[in-house]
């Protein structure tokens, strides 16, 4: 007892020296707060369900515990009822039978029909989980490191695409080893530039799929999980009941930015909904570069940092020095620094540990992104502009 007590000092005083080490290093004390359509602070159970299988599972899931705490009940209230009620203190004397055949049937039989019970209605839910056909609007989702890709297949809406990453900025997230520098928002971590959009009452079909590693779709409010695997096409659905916004994360561990991989879902009405597609469409139609356009180096530097920061600083981070043993430096990259045709063709068509990007980012997107990182930090290439038309000539 003495030994459990000075334990708990020790470790309640190490708690209070962290917490003042930390308010020493300029670690402000933020309070938490709930994240609208995400967790919320203290949450013993699932989210509030916003779908008809997010309900059932919610269902079944309480039946469960409940299964099992009357199983618990009755388990060991029979277990210490005999304790108490037949100690030797008593004077009673243990029992010479060895074996009941009542009792056998009893606890196969019993058993078996609560697994019945239980399974019944899971199944139920699970054959409704899988049940894909007839959707509204299709669309797929690939998972990359480390960000989602949406395209619109099918439905209104069809011909979108974007790419949806992680908005929150890395001010509020820190460095390795340093303490953030901005007060965290309540959707930290769950919060995206691209939200997907749908429309209320409808049923949404999602196709999963990869380019890299196993990745996770998942929306607990809508009561969906679907892995997205590279090579194979994999699918899900949902009909969200509720409008408003939901939040979801990539739930499986798909490598160092695993937790910066959010997936928010905005359930609006049909007449918003048809507005957010011909919006949508006229900012496609804009950021249709032309590949023939001759861009001087400043613009293309400019355009090339944006780039650059969606899709590069979680390897490469900001300094261009990469990650010792994981992922290569830009900064004095002989890569960088030597003839554009290579880094053309790395960025177009991939390298060991680093994906292809000719079918994510256009020709100017890739020319710009190199033109950044041939006249950045110390780099000071002879070759230091690459067109959009140079990326178009490559690709074929």
């Amino acid at each position: 007892m003495k030994h459990a007590m000075r334990l708990k000092s020790r470790t309640l005083g190490a708690s209070l020296v962290l917490g003042t080490s930390l308010l020493a290093a300029g670690m402000p004390a933020w309070a938490v707060k709930d994240s609208p359509g995400g967790p919320a602070v203290k949450q013993l159970n699932l989210q509030t369900p916003v779908t008809q299988i997010a309900e059932q599972i919610y269902s079944i899931h309480n039946l469960m515990l409940y299964i099992c705490l009357a199983i618990f009940v009755a388990v060991f209230g029979v277990m210490f009822y005999s304790i108490l009620k037949h100690r030797k203190s008593l004077g009673h004397k243990p029992a010479t039978f060895h074996e009941s055949v009542t009792v056998e049937i009893l606890w196969t039989i019993v058993p078996f029909f609560i697994v019945i019970g239980m399974a019944l209605p899971a199944t139920k839910t699970v054959v409704a989980m899988k049940d894909t056909s007839n959707a509204d609007i299709t669309i797929k989702a690939t998972g990359m490191q480390w960000k989602w890709g949406y395209d619109y297949l099918k439905g209104e809406g069809e011909g979108i695409s974007f790419l949806s990453t992680l908005a929150t900025p890395r001010t509020q997230v820190g460095a390795p080893g340093q303490v953030p520098t901005e007060a965290r928002s309540v959707n930290y971590l769950l919060e995206v530039d691209n939200e997907v959009v749908v429309p209320v009452n409808k049923k949404i079909r999602i196709i999963t799929t990869a380019n890299d590693v196993i990745h996770g779709w998942t929306i607990p409010a809508f009561g969906v999980k679907q892995d997205a695997i590279p090579g194979f096409v994999r699918d899900t659905w949902f009909k969200a009941e509720k409008i408003g916004t939901y939040r979801g994360q990539c739930v499986e561990l798909c490598g160092k930015e695993h937790a910066f991989m959010p997936i928010v879902v905005r359930v609006v009405s049909d007449a918003d909904y048809t507005a957010w597609v011909d919006a949508k469409k006229k900012e496609m139609a804009a950021k249709a570069d032309d590949p023939t356009k001759v861009w001087t180096v400043d613009e293309l530097k400019q355009r090339g940092e944006a780039v650059y920061a969606a899709n590069c600083v979680a390897c490469h981070q900001a300094t261009g020095k990469g990650v010792p043993g994981a992922f290569p430096a830009l900064d004095g990259s002989a890569v960088v620094t030597g003839p554009k045709a290579g880094q053309v063709d790395i960025l177009l068509n991939g390298v060991r540990g680093m994906p292809a990007w000719k079918a994510t980012l256009s020709d100017t997107e890739i020319a710009a992104v190199i033109t950044y990182t041939r006249n950045s930090w110390s780099n000071k290439s002879a070759e230091n502009i690459v067109q959009p038309a140079e990326v178009l000539a490559a690709r074929k």
